[in-house]
């Protein structure tokens, strides 16, 4: 097994260790080291299922090399009868199951209109059952998530399965592997909303689109700390454009740690930029007040 002289971009670095799994990097070594991907079940010791999962997390993180596949079939979305569902509840046990399960996930009975669209999940999509399952779940743990008490709709998880099938997520592996990534992430986003003094509320939009770019960058809690005690010296509270710059300068000079930072302060240049950037950044803020 050649594993020597592999050299591994920050970025792919920093999106492997955000997934949190030993076996996609030992996985993704394996194939950097140049040695072919058929062989890495015998030659990595992973089981047929470990090596699955290990695959599919590193497509999810863009780190598999092969062809974008989707699930989604050419051609105009079919329009599903009343009679295509009674039809499919009395030849399909499968789907009857699926039916059941579904229900029984969000606590309801559903309307014929809400058997099309779960219909359609299974044969326009072609999601298996299993996946379906999980991906409803998914969707109810994504609500919880933002605070609400409400199962989602129907019309709610099928938006979310087309989003799956672009992404080609059609199996139990490819479904674990998302939404492992998608734990990971909002676990780190969750201790970002602690360092910023965040609390008893969901991130808007938009601070979210800040909030997952500085992840993204891959800084260290006290490197985004230091950044949060500036921009609250700087402008008295928390500014996330202002804040963002500082991150975005930092990130450009390749400054993600705090020991990072500290070095480059005392260096000079990082720090006579920042102090040109601080009064900029003031003088901009004086004629907001101004002017309001």
């Amino acid at each position: 097994m050649n594993i020597q002289n592999i050299s591994i971009d920050s970025s792919e670095l920093r999106r492997l260790l955000g997934a949190a799994s030993g076996d996609a990097a030992l996985l993704y070594l394996y194939i950097r080291g140049g040695n072919d991907p058929a062989s890495a079940e015998a030659a990595l010791h992973m089981g047929e299922g470990r090596l699955a999962c290990s695959m599919a997390t590193l497509r999810q993180l863009g780190l598999w090399q092969e062809e974008k596949r989707t699930v989604i079939a050419s051609g105009e979305r079919p329009n599903y009868s009343e009679r295509d569902v009674l039809q499919t509840m009395d030849t399909d046990p499968s789907f009857r199951s699926l039916y059941g399960e579904v229900q029984r996930r969000l606590g309801r009975q559903l309307n014929t209109e809400e058997l099309k669209v779960l219909l359609s999940l299974v044969r326009y999509l072609g999601l298996p059952v299993d996946v379906i399952c999980v991906l409803v779940t998914y969707c109810q743990e994504r609500a919880r998530r933002k605070g609400s008490i409400r199962n989602p709709s129907l019309r709610t998880i099928e938006k979310e399965a087309y989003a799956w099938a672009e992404r080609g997520i059609d199996t139990m592996e490819e479904a674990a592997a998302f939404i492992q990534a998608q734990n990971v992430y909002h676990s780190r986003l969750s201790g970002l909303c602690r360092l910023l003094q965040i609390r008893g509320r969901a991130l808007t939009a938009a601070e979210e689109k800040y909030a997952a770019s500085w992840l993204d960058m891959g800084f260290d809690d006290e490197a985004i700390t230091m950044a949060y005690e500036r921009t609250c010296l700087n402008t008295g509270g928390l500014s996330w454009a202002y804040m963002n710059k500082i991150l975005t300068r930092w990130h450009e000079a390749g400054l993600h740690t705090s020991a990072q930072v500290r070095a480059g302060d005392r260096k000079g240049g990082s720090n006579a930029g920042q102090r040109q950037f601080d009064a900029d950044e003031q003088a901009a803020i004086r004629r907001m007040l101004e002017e309001g």
